[in-house]
């Protein structure tokens, strides 16, 4: 696992071969990260990742600035690891070690960005994107983007805006 852009740019951390998170490529980070550096202002942005896994993605925003991330992951190893990465790259992050959806009944905050890349098999992954728009969570004029692969269309849901594709990764963008 890669940070490809922002201050940390080039740092390396490996989680392991047992590692069961499946992070997303440094193509489709490149990319995802291409189309938000045109649309937001990391200075200004609160982040929230859901079902953060490696937590790569939001390396990536604490790396080009964001000051307020917070990371949602159920697994214990792949919180020992986001938190060990955090601890040596010196960073600030609040890390939930708790159900996505359990989280999402309970947060009262709103943020302008909420990332979601739940496991591809997850047997409420169509559900995902309105379950989070109906939480209320995004501030006006906030991004919602879910990473998933080629078989998911969302353009039939409320606040869908577009679908980008790198390779095998596909990352569907809904707004308010």
């Amino acid at each position: 696992m890669r940070i490809i852009g922002g201050e940390l740019r080039g740092r390396i951390f490996n989680p392991g071969k047992t590692f069961k998170a499946r992070p997303t490529t440094d193509i489709a980070k490149e990319g995802l990260f291409n189309i938000l550096h045109n649309r937001i202002n990391f200075d200004e942005t609160s982040v929230l990742d859901l079902f953060a896994g490696t937590g790569s993605i939001s390396f990536e925003f604490l790396s080009r600035g964001c000051k307020n991330v917070t990371l949602v992951e159920v697994n214990f190893k792949h919180v020992q690891f986001i938190k060990s990465v955090l601890a040596k790259l010196e960073l600030k992050a609040i890390v939930y070690r708790t159900d996505v959806f359990r989280y999402l009944k309970s947060e009262k905050r709103k943020f302008d960005l909420i990332f979601a890349d739940p496991p591809y098999d997850h047997p409420q992954f169509n559900e995902i994107p309105q379950l989070i728009l109906n939480q209320n969570l995004l501030s006006p004029g906030g991004i919602l983007i879910v990473e998933h692969p080629s078989n998911y269309n969302f353009k039939e849901n409320s606040g869908f805006v577009e679908t980008r594709k790198y390779g095998k990764v596909h990352f569907s963008f809904f707004g308010q």
